[in-house]
């Protein structure tokens, strides 16, 4: 077995002997909680009130939040070579003050080029501040215990929902949207800054040397077939996999349950995608890097084919959201960890920067692709049929990215 398998399953196992810089991992627990709660979070939760205050269309404004994840996985290329060269400190100390300072200056936004404008750094902030630099910063500090520390941050990130949701709301239910959004830029900069700041002072190690059995530049990983393919088959299965979340709601409503109803299935979704970031070690364990790529974009594909074709009863939805939800979790580790799996961590920012744009455009798109496609293909049930056979289509492309370690 290589080198290359001998980590990844050091990783999977938890048996890492490197020593472990103590602070790093509850800051980035904090600091990943916080931001995504507030810089994305926090917008569903205020946007029916900005749009009421100001007469701008929900069109737009949801069109100004999509923008910021355009680009924030565009500048995540760049962040992800800087971290690689200079380590995380400086970068996600920067990004959390551009973080508070696009709240402000979406809070204050007089007119919607302002609001887009704020929008733009706030991606920018996201970038530098969110899953992939404190993935990249994981990987190198905590290899080859790396999966371990990376499920731990997801599984906090996954609670900035259920702490900032309803802190916003909260807030919104004693202050304007302005407001609301000004307190929670002070509470991004006072947590998320000294954060940084203090915490990941620790040195940054030297790259590792690259896998023997791997490319040997970068630009030679990101022309080889198996990057490319699995670039391909994540931005698929990416865009498949936000389209179901965003129409799930109004699929179950279509089918005659309340609303309460259907936030209820998507809320439980998101309590099996907790479960399935703790169950991924496990998995890993298991599985080959590729059979696991393949296993898990197919599964993702056969419960959104179930929505499409089973109308009930409730507690049978349910439980297929929760399924759902599970996949979901495990293809976010599964993503976190694709590039150390196959090309190791010399290079693990840059390349995890350039493997996550095409994903992260997806996701942005696939709200109002999603919209814009139901009707036409004649409703929502026929959507799932769609973004299921798109999933499919991903798993497909995913078997080929094997870069033949043994499986």
């Amino acid at each position: 077995m290589t080198d290359l398998n001998t980590r990844a399953s050091g990783a999977a196992t938890g048996t890492g002997v490197r020593s472990q810089p103590r602070a790093v991992l509850p800051a980035l627990c904090a600091t990943q909680i916080t931001s995504w709660g507030i810089v994305y979070y926090a917008f569903p939760v205020l946007n029916p009130e900005i749009t009421a205050a100001t007469g701008w269309s929900t069109t737009a404004t949801m069109a100004a939040f999509s923008l910021a994840l355009i680009v924030s996985g565009i500048a995540g290329i760049r962040v992800g070579r800087i971290i690689d060269h200079r380590g995380p400190r400086t970068v996600m100390t920067a990004g959390s003050a551009a973080g508070a300072a696009s709240m402000v200056m979406v809070a204050l936004a007089p007119n919607l080029p302002v609001f887009f404008a704020g929008w733009v750094l706030a991606g920018f902030a996201m970038a530098a501040t969110f899953y992939q630099p404190a993935f990249a910063a994981l990987t190198r500090w905590f290899a080859p215990d790396h999966v371990r520390a990376l499920t731990i941050v997801t599984l906090a990130g996954g609670l900035a929902s259920t702490v900032f949701a309803p802190l916003t709301a909260a807030l919104a239910d004693h202050f304007t949207w302005r407001t609301t959004y000004l307190v929670l830029a002070g509470i991004l900069a006072a947590v998320t800054i000294p954060a940084h700041a203090l915490a990941l002072r620790t040195p940054w190690p030297p790259a590792p040397p690259a896998p023997a059995n791997v490319a040997s530049t970068p630009q030679d990983v990101v022309r080889s077939r198996p990057f490319l393919l699995l670039s391909l088959a994540f931005m698929l299965s990416a865009f498949a996999m936000f389209a179901v979340v965003v129409s799930l709601v109004p699929l179950l409503i279509e089918r005659g349950y309340t609303t309460s109803q259907a936030a209820w299935a998507l809320g439980l979704g998101g309590a099996g995608q907790t479960l399935g970031r703790t169950l991924y070690a496990g998995l890993a364990r298991h599985t080959g890097t590729t059979a696991r790529t393949v296993v898990l974009i197919v599964l993702g594909a056969l419960t959104t084919a179930t929505f499409a074709v089973v109308p009930g009863p409730y507690g049978l939805l349910i439980a297929v959201s929760v399924a759902a939800g599970v996949v979901r979790g495990n293809l976010t580790l599964l993503q976190a960890t694709a590039i150390t799996d196959r090309w190791g961590t010399t290079h693990y920012g840059r390349l995890s920067g350039i493997l996550s744009a095409p994903a992260m455009t997806a996701s942005a798109l696939a709200p109002f692709a999603a919209a814009l496609l139901a009707a036409p293909i004649g409703g929502t049930p026929q959507l799932f049929g769609v973004l299921a056979a798109l999933a499919l289509t991903a798993a497909v492309i995913a078997a080929g990215t094997s870069t033949h370690e043994p499986e």
